[in-house]
């Protein structure tokens, strides 16, 4: 079974506590509201992320991840959006 780290409303900061989080997990998914695209890319070095953007995200954040993210994940259906 996989090890998910479920995050929103990051609002451009990203600390220990929570990287520490995310070296345990097999995936991030991260639910809007990013901040700046630095969280994403810091985030993406550690382990795969799929992330949909929220209401404060900019136009950087809005061109790499859409509004709606749609997939399955170990033969579940998910609908992940801000």
């Amino acid at each position: 079974m996989k090890k998910i780290v479920l995050l929103s409303d990051t609002h451009s900061f990203v600390d220990a506590k929570i990287l520490k989080y995310v070296r345990q997990a097999d995936e991030v998914w991260h639910a809007g509201d990013i901040g700046a695209i630095a969280v994403a890319d810091t985030l993406k070095k550690e382990k795969p992320l799929r992330a949909v953007y929220g209401n404060i995200d900019d136009k950087t954040v809005r061109s790499e991840y859409p509004l709606d993210a749609k997939f399955t994940c170990e033969g579940v259906s998910v609908w992940m959006t801000h």
